[in-house]
């Protein structure tokens, strides 16, 4: 596997030149965009690596999964659904026209920012509670006790991020979010500033290959319905407006951020995280797409080949 990995992480290196890193997160923009790295965990719990996969970055739109989950736990799929949908879009992630409407009464789906806003609002709690409860999540999948997010990261979102305080006074008024909207953009602001490496992203990934169960003390803690939805959507909409054509080529569940880390999971297999903060037109690292496009076809991963 590690002679495999090292072989595709090399050959894909040089679409990192295609793509460009974020830089409407300030901080974003300092990244390195030759970075490319890749870590699987299978579900004995082997850890193969190779690249740079040891960087830590922040989640960014990786941790809407994380708040669609404990969104879905708290109130029940119905309830979720009542203020989010379940389809595929053509837009871009941060686009919000179509929600103004008039016969549009929900954004889309929970993987694009007006979707994530309403998730993160419908967690149970007050401000930082909210938040608490997401990292402590997290920790328990990932058994790693000492994730947090980037404060500095964290400013450069709030303070950058009129766009996403659009969609939240938009979502206020047509009565999708109930609560203070500052204080909501706070968490969504701070969730999206997560730090994690390669490793912690496959752990998640392993979290969901393994129908919710926590790999060290196998605690399941999802049932079988929540995570046929989250898997569901993360196919059908977790790589934007090229979901689509990423589930024709790559065909296995997965989630980006706009740091460059991608969410994948093989259901009964693989847990796998990879990094490459060089995007392409659509928010998607590029050298990650092609080291899974490449992974999936080597082994045989995508559920629909």
């Amino acid at each position: 596997m590690k002679e495999l990995l090292d072989k595709i992480v090399k050959k894909n290196q040089s679409l990192t030149k295609y793509g460009q890193v974020a830089n409407y997160i300030p901080l974003l923009a300092n990244a390195d965009p030759e970075d490319l790295g890749i870590c699987i965990i299978d579900n004995l719990g082997k850890i193969y690596s190779s690249g740079i996969y040891y960087k830590k970055f922040t989640i960014q739109s990786i941790s809407k999964v994380l708040s669609l989950m404990l969104a879905i736990m708290d109130n029940g799929e119905e309830e979720v659904f009542k203020k989010v949908g379940m389809q595929p879009t053509d837009e871009p992630f941060n686009s919000f026209f179509k929600l103004d409407l008039p016969h549009i009464d929900k954004p889309a789906n929970p993987m694009i920012n007006s979707g994530a806003i309403v998730t993160t609002s419908l967690i149970k709690g007050d401000g930082e509670v909210k938040l608490y409860r997401l990292l402590e999540v997290l920790k328990k999948i990932t058994n790693n006790t000492t994730l947090n997010y980037n404060e500095e990261v964290y400013l450069s979102e709030k303070n950058t991020g009129d766009k996403n305080r659009a969609i939240a006074y938009l979502l206020k008024n047509k009565g999708l979010i109930e609560d203070d909207v500052e204080e909501i953009l706070d968490v969504y602001f701070k969730q999206c500033s997560i730090e994690m490496d390669c490793e912690d992203i496959a752990k998640i990934g392993l979290f969901f290959a393994n129908q919710g169960r926590i790999f060290e003390t196998k605690e399941r803690i999802l049932d079988d319905k929540i995570i046929s939805i989250i898997m569901a959507i993360m196919m059908t909409c977790g790589m934007y407006d090229f979901s689509g054509e990423y589930a024709a080529k790559v065909g296995i569940p997965s989630k980006s951020g706009v740091a460059g880390g991608i969410l994948a999971s093989v259901p009964n297999n693989f847990g796998i995280g990879v990094y490459g903060p060089a995007l392409d037109k659509h928010g998607n690292s590029i050298g990650g797409y092609g080291i899974l496009k490449d992974l999936s076809e080597e082994l045989d991963l995508g559920i629909f080949i």
